[in-house]
């Protein structure tokens, strides 16, 4: 998937500037070596970012390529992002050989998913499912799929997309909100690199660009991280925001959830005070007893 994104946007960059060298660099993080533990058990914020980040502080590269949604809400002092890709598919996706949907599954099916956000809203749906650990990158998920092991997954619509199995999607899921940012790519830079941000701004989706900033505003007030499960999903229509959130126990149990529409002028504070109004609601509570 990495490599997919890169390429993405090295093959967009060389249309726009023909002569431009772009060379790819690969950089194995923490979250791409540990595979056999939940992401929230290997800590929460920087998993897929902090050796790309230390390779571009010392001007090794100039430019890195994420999935938004893995980004930490809060970047590191000397970095930036410099442009947001216009947002494929932003929901999860039921994948499974022998069901339609979610709720076509027997009770005490075997779902897989290494995301908590996922896994509480799914037990908020059907808590006599049975959550189990899914690490891995797509293609491996997908195999231990088809060798048994789950009697369905649910991915990011968007990266089954990217890679070219839309076809293993069996249903997508707009019920379950889903991370902030998921779907969109976001281009980091060094902050004072100048000459790059010039070079990658065109990239930029400006309704993307808004509806991502108030999720990870909303992201930022929370203390969001892989060790929370909390969705936020955000849209810009017609000069207004529409959003949804949810912030949940790990079991699904205790949550709550809300509807937001505002106008686009308000884009500097609605992520913020979207989140305050969760918390104030029982946000807090929830979340003082997952990170205690």
């Amino acid at each position: 998937m990495a490599l997919w994104q890169t390429n993405f946007v090295a093959n967009e960059l060389k249309k726009k500037f023909p002569a431009l060298e772009v060379e790819i660099i690969k950089i194995q993080t923490k979250g791409d070596k540990i595979l056999d533990a939940p992401l929230a058990k290997i800590g929460g914020k920087g998993l897929f970012t902090k050796e790309i980040e230390i390779q571009m502080a010392e001007k090794k590269i100039d430019l890195a390529v994420h999935s938004l949604k893995d980004l930490p809400s809060e970047l590191p002092a000397g970095f930036k992002i410099a442009a947001i890709t216009e947002r494929e598919n932003p929901f999860d996706a039921f994948v499974s050989e022998k069901f339609s949907a979610l709720e076509e599954l027997p009770k005490n099916s075997v779902v897989g998913t290494s995301s908590l956000r996922r896994a509480a809203q799914i037990l908020k749906i059907r808590p006599d499912l049975k959550i189990k650990n899914l690490r891995g990158n797509v293609e491996t998920r997908l195999k231990k799929l088809d060798a048994g092991e789950f009697d369905a997954i649910i991915l990011a619509a968007a990266g089954l997309n990217r890679l070219g199995y839309s076809a293993r999607i069996k249903k997508i899921l707009p019920e379950i909100i889903p991370a902030a940012g998921q779907g969109a790519l976001a281009l980091e830079i060094r902050e004072d690199d100048l000459k790059t941000f010039e070079l990658i701004k065109f990239l930029n989706d400006e309704k993307t660009f808004f509806a991502v900033k108030v999720e990870r505003d909303f992201l930022k007030k929370i203390g969001g991280s892989c060790q929370i499960p909390a969705g936020i999903f955000a849209e810009v229509k017609d000069e207004k925001i529409f959003a949804r959130a949810i912030i949940s126990s790990v079991d699904g149990k205790n949550f709550v959830e809300d509807k937001k529409i505002d106008s686009i002028k308000n884009l500097e504070d609605f992520g913020k005070s979207f989140a305050e109004n969760l918390l104030e609601r029982g946000g807090k509570k929830i979340l003082s007893k997952i990170l205690t």
